[in-house]
């Protein structure tokens, strides 16, 4: 049977389940054969109906007696309450023409989603534990102008094994809106968690229709919905198009948030602009001026930044600008869209901004969040997807614990990722941003969590991430683990990596800022670090470009923040400063904050300086955040994922007013870097590859280092470097220069610009170099 639901308002409102009042009727004329309820629907309701389905309905003398005497006055009292869903719900059998003259048939299993078949468009879920499938379409343009239909799916019919399907034969190619409601056990106790009020989003919706605008209020409780698209042509990639394929060792990474690279007004586009994936394609000569040619970008999948906003609670002032809180793992994010263009328009934008990015030599990188989702918690369930079609196979969950799901990701709820149905939902989500939008790799988020078990146990070898490391379709993108989790899996230099993953190097952040701000016994640590981590990643077949080394990422500091704070300010985000880090290894240089103090500023320019080149002369692949180039502060804030303001956003006026200062200082560095072969090796250092300028390792006050790289086989000429943590200044002895060169400086941070860094070198013909306190240097033989 199918049971058709129609729409008396033409709509849906925002965030309230379609249909909540339901009343039935016999339409004469249509075939419909079971009667559902003995209200009588008067002519007067008519007038709530819209033409197109007001023509299909025909009242007449086939009620009985004891229905006549339910008339005009209890049904209008029914739809006269202001209910925002007017729905009449009728059942017919399956082959009965519908007020739109739906045709369906049993469907196929296969692929999971939308499809297109050659007899129309099959639909398809998996839920193992449902008793209940009922497909909700929304035909027209969206859901404030729609008739609404509902499928019931045949269990002995329309469904394969665990897959429930159903095939449409004449639906329009695009501008249909779908959800699931889908029913099951009421048995909490026993970790479902079904309600068949729910319409649900569809796990491999491509596309995902909501709220339009970023942060617009106005539709807070908007609701997701699915929708597809088989009318447009193939996105043009262009007859010369290749991909970059990049090689691990040549990378520089710059993490970066799409919304707010070009939020502010500073960024001088126009309004809806602003914030977008076409917003980042007028910005790529910054990038290319800077250096770098790899994006890793904060979470593009589809989430709802309001989602603080739905409940009273400490954060519901915040708005989600970070993006870690999945909701759908196969659509865009909606809102990065220019001028609220929807879903067809953010895919199709997406797709100029890789393209664009790929015409100038920079590949994209997405941080991918598959640890958890945006459903939370069971205190406040967020219920739009996963929890509702199958909590027990999507999620963590022990039912024998008083807090059923398990909670690694640190957002009340952890993805089921060993589970074999969602193991193979990441897995194609993945093929699908390589194939369908040539993305160049994956960053994951807390990725420790991939390798637990279904109950959470760690796995030595985690099934899916050996599938996505021997996956054919993902053989030569990149992929890089953010290597521990929440429930303290901590795998840097140890993540299950089948010599493909790379890893954020945790250890190499920490030992570099503790040993730049002058703490004792750390030079050992430091100049391994410097060397490529050779105690983490020379195992097997692994390389030093597997070592992602970073000083900063989008979690906690900024660079500026990292020399202006000795403590986290995280007052405005609501939890009374108990969130973000407490284990910065930050040095405010003296005063707490934002000063005028010349000295005290001239020290933390110095000291950023020098932490960003140790990033370049560094072995391994450096990652640098989003405007440090420019020395951006959250003044003090070391968890500003809920601020859509000038704490995240972009400030391009002040990178015009460091062009020639701080900005020129991280460009030079990042493209002296690049040209230069010894500072981007594909193997670990050997004794001849450098030399060590120190007898002082054991001394725990030691805090100035000093070595050189030797050319041998790369060329580009040797390489001096030291660095100076030390209070006061360090006379050193520069080791000669191979036969026939001479030593010429490129770097000091001591000194003012433009002669912190000059491109070609000075030359130096001495024998000693006097350093500054919290100063370094780089030489190079020419």
């Amino acid at each position: 049977m199918v049971k058709l639901a129609l729409n008396l308002n033409g709509g849906v409102s925002a965030g309230t389940p379609c249909p909540t009042v339901r009343r039935y009727c016999l339409l004469r004329n249509a075939g419909f054969t079971s009667l559902k309820s003995n209200w009588l629907v008067s002519n007067a309701t008519l007038k709530s109906i819209n033409q197109n389905t007001r023509s299909h309905l025909r009242f007449g003398d086939c009620w009985t007696g004891s229905q006549r005497r339910h008339q005009k006055q209890d049904i209008l009292s029914v739809y006269s309450k202001g209910t925002k869903d007017r729905t009449l719900e009728v059942e017919m059998p399956q082959s009965t023409q519908s007020a739109t003259s739906l045709r369906t048939s049993i469907g196929t299993h296969s692929p999971l989603g939308v499809s297109q078949v050659d007899n129309g468009i099959n639909f398809s879920l998996f839920t193992k534990h449902a008793t209940s499938v009922t497909l909700c379409l929304y035909l027209g343009a969206s859901k404030g102008d729609s008739e609404v239909q509902e499928i019931t799916l045949d269990p002995t019919k329309n469904k394969t094994g665990d897959r429930w399907h159903v095939c449409i034969e004449n639906l329009p190619l695009s501008g249909v809106l779908y959800g699931y409601r889908v029913d099951g056990p009421q048995g909490w106790q026993e970790g479902h968690r079904f309600d068949k009020n729910l319409i649900l989003l569809d796990p491999y919706a491509k596309l995902v229709e909501g709220r339009r605008i970023f942060g617009d209020t106005k539709e807070k409780m908007s609701r997701f919905l699915g929708t597809y698209d088989f009318a447009s042509s193939q996105f043009d990639w262009g007859d010369d198009y290749k991909r970059l394929e990049i090689p691990e060792k040549d990378l520089v990474i710059y993490e970066m948030n799409v919304r707010a690279f070009t939020a502010d007004q500073s960024s001088g586009l126009e309004d809806g602009i602003r914030g977008s994936y076409l917003g980042v394609i007028e910005k790529i000569p910054h990038l290319l001026e800077l250096g770098i040619n790899a994006v890793e970008l904060l979470p593009i999948f589809e989430f709802d930044e309001l989602e603080f906003q739905r409940h009273p609670n400490p954060r519901d002032h915040m708005t989600n600008t970070w993006g870690y809180s999945t909701m759908n793992f196969f659509s865009p994010m909606t809102r990065y869209a220019a001028n609220g263009g929807g879903p067809l328009a953010a895919s199709l934008e997406f797709k100029k901004m890789v393209k664009a990015l790929h015409n100038a030599g920079i590949e994209v990188i997405l941080d991918v969040v598959y640890n958890h989702t945006n459903e939370a918690d069971d205190v406040h369930p967020y219920t739009t997807s996963f929890r509702g079609i199958d909590n027990k196979v999507y999620y963590m969950v022990d039912i024998n614990s008083y807090v059923q799901l398990l909670n690694f990701s640190g957002c009340g709820n952890t993805f089921n990722c060993n589970h074999p149905v969602v193991m193979e939902l990441i897995l194609d989500s993945l093929r699908y941003w390589v194939t369908e939008y040539h993305v160049d790799g994956f960053r994951f988020d807390l990725a420790s969590v991939l390798c637990r078990g279904t109950d959470g146990i760690p796995l030595n070898a985690p099934p899916v991430v050996k599938a996505i490391a021997k996956d054919p379709v993902l053989s030569k993108c990149k992929i890089i683990a953010e290597p521990w989790d929440c429930g303290g899996l901590y795998l840097v230099g140890r993540f299950p990596n089948w010599d493909r993953w790379a890893e954020w190097n945790g250890k190499y952040r920490d030992d570099v800022r503790r040993f730049i701000k002058g703490d004792m016994g750390m030079k050992g640590s430091f100049a391994t670090r410097l060397a490529g981590s050779s105690d983490l990643y020379q195992v097997n077949k692994r390389k030093p470009y597997h070592g992602i080394n970073f000083v900063i990422a989008h979690d906690g500091f900024t660079l500026h923040d990292l020399v202006a704070y000795n403590q986290k300010h995280n007052e405005m985000n609501g939890e009374e400063g108990r969130d973000g880090t407490n284990d910065n290894f930050s040095w405010n240089c003296g005063f707490e904050g934002e000063t005028r103090d010349p000295g005290v500023n001239a020290l933390r320019a110095r000291q950023m300086k020098n932490f960003h080149l140790a990033l370049m002369v560094s072995q391994g692949t450096p990652m640098i955040l989003m405007g440090d180039e420019y020395s951006h502060t959250r003044y003090g804030n070391n968890n500003s994922y809920g601020h859509d303001s000038t704490i995240n956003h972009f400030q391009w006026n002040q990178v015009e007013s460091k062009k020639g200062s701080h900005f020129r200082f991280f460009a030079e560095t990042i493209k002296f870097r690049r040209q230069h072969p010894l500072l981007g090796r594909d193997t670990f250092l050997t004794k001849t590859d450098m030399t060590w300028h120190e007898s002082n390792w054991n001394n725990p006050e030691s805090k100035f280092l000093a070595f050189t790289l030797h050319e041998g086989k790369y060329g580009g000429g040797d390489l001096y470097t030291a660095f100076n943590a030390h209070t006061y200044f360090v006379k050193t002895v520069v080791p000669p220069p191979p036969s026939g060169k001479c030593w010429y400086r490129l770097v000091d941070t001591n000194l003012p610009a433009p002669n912190d860094f000059i491109s070609g070198g000075v030359p130096f013909k001495e024998t000693i170099y006097n350093v500054a306190p919290y100063a370094a240097i780089l030489l190079h033989a020419k």
